[in-house]
């Protein structure tokens, strides 16, 4: 416990100047390599900050501290007198290798690690190194330290890091219970706030061995059941009175505790904590979604399809409702088929992510551009005689495509996620499957409400005004909003193709759309298409001189830049956006760019760090997943007084960015 503390007074620290450092130079052995390390140092005052730097090869991992069931942790034999060695570790990953489950750290780390030493000889000592792929390598690697010579410049700046992400003793959980009963060790933790995707990392007893954590997510509580054998695979002795220690990560932040066993299995809270609250916000926001630009196209061939209804039984307005409601419901239940089986394989959930995709984007534009030409009159889309009767015969009306257009709706409302559906999402993606599930189920059914009330009291379609040339008139106005859907995605191909692309291909493809036209005797919506495609072109260029020329300073995002500001007592603001996000747009207009946030954003101790998601970024999806993100906006900030940091709503208020600013500030820390 006390090693642990002191990693709390290195980031204090390290701003002091340093009067004596060394540096060793990258090392390596001959007959391994697939792993190098370096050491440095800095001592003052007859103590002295080691940092140990281990860089290997893809598919070349090391161990923690404790490793698991298999391999042995870092150590050095020390050819010099030192005292008082203490190493610090950072949370480690999993590594599961045929049946066995190993703590340690893949591609690179840093070991912080503190000792005494006698600065006027050099200080020296073997590492011995294990580092294991499909076979499993123990290296000895000599080094010796002249800790009178200078270190590199970035010494205090990589300590500073390296120290950063040691585990606390608190700030993550104040309730850790453990159980055991035979050959199973319970682990319970609540917390304030919603568990994400935690992580749990557990030192080895002596003559005992922990498997696998077997974790179930319930809410505010976690559930972590650990197999418990001796180093043989048999019984172990029982951990009953014993102390346990572990380390609890999530959301970036890590704890490490003690706490002692209990007889028995440790009770468990409720998996539907939060539930009904998180299920409200399912079905608001999936309601709101209608409202986003973003389905429009799909509105519009909605309410195309209503003009023409007249003279149809309430039957048949019913059944084509119902058939769009279970086209936006299936849908959903698809997605979370396919979150379920992102989260089974490991890999990172994010929502929206299918609008990072040139060919997707290219797709869309296609189809909403066959849709508008539908909607002049200018193309009639024809299925096979056979196909279409079976489509009208069975599914009354041709409600297959009908279903479909509720399934369209759901596709294109991916990127419009509301305030509200942004929290359910982010629970129901760490919540238990079941959870998932029902959550999804919800959304669907928020958002298919409109569509449903039409379906329950048919007759409502029938208060809209009679047939005449007014049907003619709304149905071009329906066909240019389909045009300015069409124009939208093609303005997020920018980023892939560039500017003289995308404005070249629309210009094409309204150009095309207006000869049409013309050739059918329509020349007002040939004008029409014209001026859509000329006010798209003013509206982008008028977005590119207001919100698009940032006056902020921003910086590229990565855990090291927030780790580095902290260490210098500084704020630091986060934005991850994407060019598809609409709710990104309104945060910058109304908010980003408001002259109050951004006199106070571009504060000298503020740093600004933005993230681009726009296209597939693995740094940025495992920054989003370690906050328990799946969407964009994301803004965090972090400061001297918020260390772990607090995640603001999807969509920013003024007073919201400035109160937590101003709560980050070490000056009003009192």
């Amino acid at each position: 416990m006390k090693n642990l503390i002191r990693s709390m007074v290195l980031l204090f620290c390290t701003w002091l100047p340093a009067l004596h450092a060394a540096d060793s130079g990258w090392l390596n052995a001959p007959q391994n390599d697939h792993a190098e390390v370096r050491f440095r140092s800095s001592t003052e005052n007859g103590k002295t900050r080691l940092l140990l730097d281990i860089r290997l090869q893809p598919g070349w991992k090391t161990y923690w501290r404790s490793p698991g069931e298999g391999g042995v942790a870092p150590s050095i034999t020390w050819k010099t007198s030192v005292q008082n060695v203490n190493w610090f570790w950072p949370v480690p990953s999993r590594f599961d290798v045929s049946g066995l489950t190993t703590q340690g750290y893949n591609r690179s780390v840093s070991l912080p690690i503190t000792l005494n030493a006698d600065t006027s000889v050099p200080l020296s000592g073997t590492l011995r190194l294990p580092t294991c792929s499909n076979v499993c390598i123990v290296t000895d690697i000599p080094f010796t330290l002249n800790l009178q010579d200078p270190a590199s410049a970035n010494f205090e700046t990589d300590y500073a890091r390296a120290a950063g992400q040691i585990p606390l003793t608190s700030g993550l959980t104040e309730s850790v219970q453990a159980g055991y009963t035979e050959g199973e060790l319970t682990l319970v933790a609540d917390r304030d706030d919603n568990w994400l995707q935690p992580e749990i990392f557990l030192d080895n007893p002596s003559t005992t061995m922990f498997g696998k954590p077997e974790i179930s997510v319930n809410g505010k509580s976690f559930t972590a059941k650990i197999p418990v054998t001796d180093e043989w695979g048999d019984a172990p002795l029982n951990l009953v009175g014993s102390p346990v220690s572990l380390v609890i990560a999530d959301s970036g932040i890590a704890q490490h505790s003690i706490v002692p066993v209990k007889a028995g299995p440790v009770a468990t809270s409720s998996g539907w904590d939060g539930f009904w609250h998180v299920a409200v916000f399912a079905i608001l926001g999936g309601l709101i979604l209608n409202l986003m630009p973003c389905v429009l196209p799909v509105l519009a061939m909605k309410l195309s399809t209503l003009v023409q209804a007249e003279g149809q039984t309430q039957r048949q307005t019913r059944q084509q409702f119902l058939a769009s409601s279970a086209g936006i419901v299936s849908s959903f239940v698809a997605l979370a088929l396919f979150m379920t089986m992102l989260r089974l394989s490991g890999e990172a959930l994010g929502w929206g992510i299918q609008f990072q995709n040139s060919g997707f984007l290219l797709f869309m534009v296609a189809v909403t551009f066959v849709f508008t030409a539908s909607l002049f009159d200018l193309l009639h889309i024809r299925l096979p005689s056979r196909l279409s009767t079976m489509m009208a015969t069975s599914g009354g009306n041709g409600n297959a495509g009908h279903f479909t257009q509720g399934a369209f709706a759901t596709l294109l409302a991916t990127p419009c996620t509301a305030p509200f559906l942004g929290t359910a999402i982010a629970w129901a993606l760490t919540a238990s499957l079941p959870v998932l599930w029902l959550l999804f189920i919800l959304m669907g059914l928020g958002m298919s409400l409109p569509w449903l009330l039409i379906a329950l009291f048919p007759g409502l379609s029938h208060y809209l005004p009679k047939p005449g040339r007014w049907m003619i008139t709304l149905r071009n106005v329906l066909a240019l909003m389909m045009l300015a859907s069409c124009l939208w995605l093609l303005s997020l191909l920018v980023s892939h193709w560039g500017i003289t692309i995308v404005a070249a291909l629309a210009t094409v493809m309204v150009l095309v759309m207006a000869v049409w036209l013309l050739k059918k005797g329509n020349k007002l919506s040939a004008v029409s298409v014209i001026v859509v495609l000329l006010a798209a072109t003013t509206t982008q260029a008028v977005t590119q001189r207001t919100t698009g020329k940032d006056v902020l300073n921003w910086q590229p995002l990565s855990e090291a830049a927030i780790q580095q500001a902290l260490s210098e007592n500084k704020r630091v603001f986060i934005d991850v956006t994407a060019d598809w996000c609409i709710t990104c747009k309104v945060n910058k207009k109304r908010v980003l760019n408001n002259e109050a946030i951004s006199k106070t954003l571009s504060e000298d101790d503020i740093v600004l760090l933005q993230g681009d998601w726009s296209h597939a970024d693995p740094v940025i999806s495992d920054f989003l997943k370690k906050r328990g993100s799946v969407a964009v906006p994301f803004n965090q900030i972090y400061g001297p007084t918020l260390r772990d940091g607090v995640i603001l709503k999807p969509l920013l208020s003024v007073d919201e960015v400035l109160t937590n600013l101003d709560k980050a500030n070490k000056k009003n820390d009192k």
